[in-house]
């Protein structure tokens, strides 16, 4: 077998994936591998939306455990922050980018992750309760300080972390 730098010779942008997101370069081998076998269609990237391997490694960036020994040359605010982490699941539920999660918004994220499983209605009733609990400034939206706010007590590294690269 050879080097892990001579496998990394095919992997596009390998020396500024590792650089902006902290990956190893073992680590973004395997994250190529498992790219690759969910490539099936051999494109360069996944279906649903165009997803390409940067824009996949990014992505897994952010749920990396954080660093406690950062290296020299790494971003200040890299991807697995706490800050980067709760921007990222806040633009998950902020749809139309607008700064704000509305209701609406907030029902559309719980319909797609819970499905049929409950309720219009309970549905509804969490919105609500999420709404009332973290909107501070009471213009019936959750900014992102509000957001990051209403999560100060979670534990967001340990529930935004999967040691998926071993």
């Amino acid at each position: 077998m050879g080097s892990s730098s001579s496998n990394m010779n095919h992997i596009p942008d390998a020396q500024e994936l590792m650089q902006e997101t902290g990956f190893s370069s073992a680590h973004l081998l395997r994250l190529y591998e498992r790219f690759e076998f969910l490539d099936r269609e051999k494109r360069g990237e996944l279906r649903q939306e165009t997803v390409d391997f940067a824009s996949f490694v990014r992505i897994l960036a952010h749920f990396r455990p954080a660093d406690t020994n950062r290296r020299d040359g790494a971003p200040q605010d890299p991807p697995n922050s706490q800050t980067r982490k709760l921007k990222f699941a806040f633009q998950l539920y902020d749809q139309d980018r607008d700064g704000k999660i509305s209701r609406e918004e907030l029902l559309q994220v719980l319909r797609a992750m819970v499905g049929i499983q409950v309720t219009e209605e309970q549905l509804q009733s969490i919105a609500e309760r999420a709404i009332q609990e973290a909107d501070l400034d009471r213009d019936d939206a959750i900014s992102f300080d509000e957001f990051r706010k209403s999560l100060e007590k979670v534990n967001i590294d340990h529930k935004m972390s999967i040691r998926f690269l071993r």
